[in-house]
């Protein structure tokens, strides 16, 4: 079992450098270049507020499950 939470570590931080890249990509940055006053809210919020509470949860915990935090003791 301690197998299968280190594998789903990996899972994690991989989805923590897709969900970056995409929020980056597609929700973050093109928002703020649109010049519309309801887009650069959102992108801003996007931006500070979202995308480093998403990415930074993920990886803190494949961080955590590489590291052995959740591995059972018998």
């Amino acid at each position: 079992m301690n197998a299968v939470k280190k594998f789903a570590g990996v899972v994690w931080i991989a989805l923590a450098l897709v969900f970056g890249y995409f929020g980056l990509t597609v929700f973050g940055l093109p928002k703020l270049a649109s010049g519309k006053t309801d887009d650069l809210v959102f992108g801003i919020i996007i931006l500070a507020v979202l995308l480093p509470l998403i990415v930074g949860g993920l990886l803190r915990f494949g961080l955590y499950a590489l590291a052995g935090e959740y591995d059972e003791e018998v």
